[in-house]
């Protein structure tokens, strides 16, 4: 009796290749993120894809919404690439339908089935590989050229704060995406006076900001020119209307510190107030509301003047931080900003705590909007931190 061959066990180096495959592929995947990715991300993409051909009011059958639904989804789609790429994609779409077709033939007696499924299947996957990879080489070109733009607004941003003796400083910005509207700067004029700057276009990518550059850049002149506040901020207003833009405005705050004094004259166009936490603990909203910059043929945005005092801080930031929402739409909220600024501390110290809990806020989450966080802190007796008067887990510490 002739022995059974032993079966060739797969080798192990092989098998270890194909695992360090797996883990590779799906690096960085999460429960979370898949369900993200069909519960949110599919929904915004059918938005998107449809908006543009929605009319009327929905039908009220399941069925009848669905064969529409499908209809806007692919007409959205279709329509979004080019005539050739179109063309391909429904050419792939009909040879998948054709998987479906098969049929027999009696031919002199004998039944021949004719069955084109694994034929038709080859040509519709490769159709949609092909289109997915033509897509994918453009976004890779688009985005090469965001990164430049990105780079390119980054060397505006201040690299390093001037040095103030007395005053103390501590600054974060993130964008939502490769391109920001958010802007800020700090920069020391030759009369010894500080110019403080934090502006927000509307909306965010690539739109908001050549806004924020040509406000950057008109900020950069009006220093030169007249560095007053009222000043600064008529000149940002003229050249934006100038543009004619639809989108084309923004909000400001804009202030000058005299370090000496502590003196500081300020503007607010349609900004979130600035909060002032005074060495006793009180915080103070610095601001009055206004439409924002470019918003409306004549806008002259309210002007005032405080005082920045030994042991007070001064919070600069943008909607992007108190306006982040969760999974499930939670805002990080006016009030917890407020109240984070309130336990004090050196500047650094108030900026390291609202950072931690914004981070813990949003996880891992997209942000919706870009965030800008300026602190500005004035030596003194009292600058230090007091006890926390509520819970950890209220102002998001760990």
């Amino acid at each position: 009796m002739a022995k059974a061959k032993k079966q060739k066990k797969p080798s192990r180096p092989a098998f270890a290749e194909a695992e360090g495959f797996l883990r590779e592929y799906t690096a960085g995947m999460s429960t979370r993120e898949v369900r993200r990715l069909f519960s949110r991300d599919a929904t915004r993409a059918f938005e998107v894809l449809t908006r543009e051909r929605r009319a009327g009011e929905r039908s009220r059958d399941p069925g009848h919404r669905f064969v529409e639904g499908f209809r806007l989804a692919f007409l959205g789609l279709s329509y979004k690439l080019t005539p050739a790429r179109r063309f391909l994609f429904a050419a792939s779409l009909l040879s998948a339908l054709l998987t479906l077709i098969n049929f027999q033939l009696h031919l002199g007696g004998k039944t021949v089935k004719v069955d084109f499924g694994g034929l038709w299947f080859f040509v519709s996957i490769a159709g949609l590989c092909l289109l997915v990879a033509l897509e994918l080489v453009d976004r890779m070109e688009v985005r090469d050229e965001l990164e430049v733009a990105r780079e390119l607004q980054a060397s505006l941003l201040p690299r390093e704060i001037p040095h103030l003796p007395g005053y103390r400083f501590a600054h974060s910005y993130r964008t939502a995406r490769e391109v920001g509207g958010d802007a800020y700067d700090v920069c020391r004029l030759p009369d010894g006076r500080l110019a403080l700057m934090v502006c927000d276009a509307t909306g965010h990518g690539m739109a908001a900001g050549l806004v924020m550059a040509i406000a950057h850049a008109t900020i950069g002149t009006a220093l030169d020119i007249d560095p007053s506040p009222a000043a600064v901020a008529a000149l940002i207003h003229r050249t934006l209307r100038r543009k004619r833009r639809r989108h084309a405005f923004l909000t400001l705050f804009y202030a000058l510190l005299d370090p000496e004094t502590g003196t500081v004259s300020w503007v607010s166009a349609g900004h979130p107030f600035p909060l002032l936490r005074r060495a006793d603990g009180t915080v103070e909203e610095i601001g009055c509301g206004s439409l924002p910059l470019g918003a409306s043929e004549i806008v002259v945005p309210p002007t005032g003047e405080t005082r920045l005092d030994p042991g007070d801080l001064l919070i600069l930031y943008t909607d992007g931080l108190p306006e982040a929402t969760t999974e499930s739409g939670a805002t990080f909220g006016y009030d917890r900003l407020t109240r984070l600024v309130q336990l004090g501390g050196p500047a650094a110290v108030v900026h390291e705590r609202i950072s931690r809990a914004f981070a813990e806020h949003v996880t891992d989450e997209p942000l919706m909007d870009d965030m800008t966080l300026l602190a500005i802190g004035r030596d003194g007796t009292e600058a230090v931190e007091i006890p926390m008067p509520l819970p950890t887990q209220a102002v998001g510490l760990g």
